[in-house]
């Protein structure tokens, strides 16, 4: 059977590093999407390559950019790709044309703002797609549960891309906490600077906030370790500081920094733990790492401290010009110096590593090798396997739109419910 076609929904960023015109100023200046599944089709395990933004125009610049920085950065990489609105023309919904042009069982990944996901993947399954979306899954955890429902309907594999999970350092810390005990209390924080409210600003504040987009990597690190020894949320509380984004021109109300305090329980023995989770987007400019990342969990017989915004790794440059010549750089997510031939050497990267899981996993469900159901058993996050990260996210938004008040999760399985 052939590699899967991919289509990329959502062309910013995340996809092709190119924001605003130019190649973005962040820590992804040629992307991760575009870049990995270029790679992967260079080593045989996707074929036809699409891209689907809402303005055509944008295309061209696209290109050139992609040539300038990654085909000519590695020996000739192939960047080419088919384009959904032709460039002379802007359309929302141009990814719907992308996908009516997919066979089915070829992939689809969405990189777009958070409101967006769930009728984009509602679209891609409903015509036979599998497809990976960046987290959070929906922001709604009504719209996650249909979500599951039409993919066991219709077979296909979704996956949420919490590339996290296989950050070596998180994935090790999960392996020796089951040797630790109870767990007792979790906290973590996530931060990116002010700068990039101008990459989001289309949509910060007004269709989503921090949490949603931050917090759910550290909410899924936690429910993923503490899952299989019985620990489930149980009720969320919510609170946050206001004025920084406003300042810089977000909406009115812009959350500048979101804390969830979630009470975790287990019912086999009623006993009670702690998680508290922050994220912020105006942390201050050229501190010299893109992402703060750290969380420490305390069990009943030992902890685990992780910081992975400083990897031992830092670097001077006095050529940079963006405020601070020193750099923690982090090479373990993507690794973007070529290998001894002049090829992209950035497999191993947990953020090319997730990816690479994902159109894995669609080859095996095509090829009937593994079904839904053992993809779900081998832990990955799948959509069936972040329920409950997405019952946080929305229970936090929910506490905060109805006066900080505590956010009920009750349920289990697929029959989850916030009151």
């Amino acid at each position: 059977m052939a590699p899967p076609a991919v289509l990329m929904i959502g062309t910013g960023e995340y996809t092709t590093g190119f924001v605003s015109g130019a190649a973005s100023t962040s820590d992804k200046k040629v992307g991760v999407v575009g870049l990995t599944l270029f790679d992967l089709r260079r080593r045989g395990k996707v074929s036809d390559l699409s891209m689907a933004g809402v303005s055509g125009q944008k295309f061209p610049a696209i290109r050139k950019h992609l040539q300038k920085n990654i085909s000519e950065a590695y020996n000739g990489l192939d960047v080419s790709f088919k384009s959904f609105p032709s460039d002379d023309k802007s359309d929302p919904e141009a990814y719907k044309a992308a996908i009516d042009a997919l066979p089915k069982g070829s992939a689809v990944t969405i990189f777009t703002p958070d409101s967006t996901h769930y009728d984009i993947a509602k679209y891609a399954i409903e015509r036979d797609n599998h497809v990976l979306i960046t987290k959070p899954a929906t922001k709604l955890l009504s719209h996650h549960l249909e979500l599951v429902s039409l993919a066991q309907k219709h077979n296909v594999f979704v996956y949420i891309e919490h590339h996290k999970r296989f950050d070596p350092a998180y994935a090790d810390a999960k392996f020796r906490s089951r040797n630790l005990g109870d767990f007792n209390y979790f906290y973590s924080y996530m931060s990116q600077p002010k700068s990039q409210l101008a990459t989001f600003k289309a949509w910060a504040g007004k269709e989503s906030d921090i949490s949603y987009y931050l917090n759910s990597h550290h909410v899924d690190i936690c429910e993923w370790m503490v899952r299989d020894a019985g620990w489930r949320p149980a009720s969320v509380r919510a609170s946050a500081s206001l004025g920084i984004s406003e300042e810089v021109g977000c909406v009115k109300g812009t959350e500048d920094t979101i804390t969830l305090l979630v009470d975790w329980v287990r019912s086999s023995d009623e006993k009670r733990a702690t998680g508290i989770y922050t994220a912020s987007w105006t942390a201050p400019m050229n501190a010299g790492v893109h992402s703060q990342q750290h969380f420490h969990y305390v069990a009943s017989q030992g902890e685990v401290n992780v910081n992975q915004a400083k990897r031992g790794y830092d670097v001077v440059d006095e050529n940079d010009h963006s405020g601070s010549s020193l750099k923690w750089y982090n090479p373990f997510y993507m690794r973007y110096a070529p290998d001894e031939e002049g090829n992209f050497n950035g497999q191993s990267g947990y953020g090319y590593v997730s990816f690479e899981k994902f159109i894995d996993g669609v080859t095996a469900v095509n090829e009937g090798r593994l079904s839904l159901e053992e993809l779900d058993k081998r832990g990955l996050p799948t959509l069936k396997n972040t329920i409950m990260t997405t019952a946080i996210l929305e229970a936090g938004r929910v506490s905060l739109d109805e006066a900080y008040r505590s956010v009920q999760i009750v349920g289990h399985g697929d029959k989850i419910e916030l009151m």
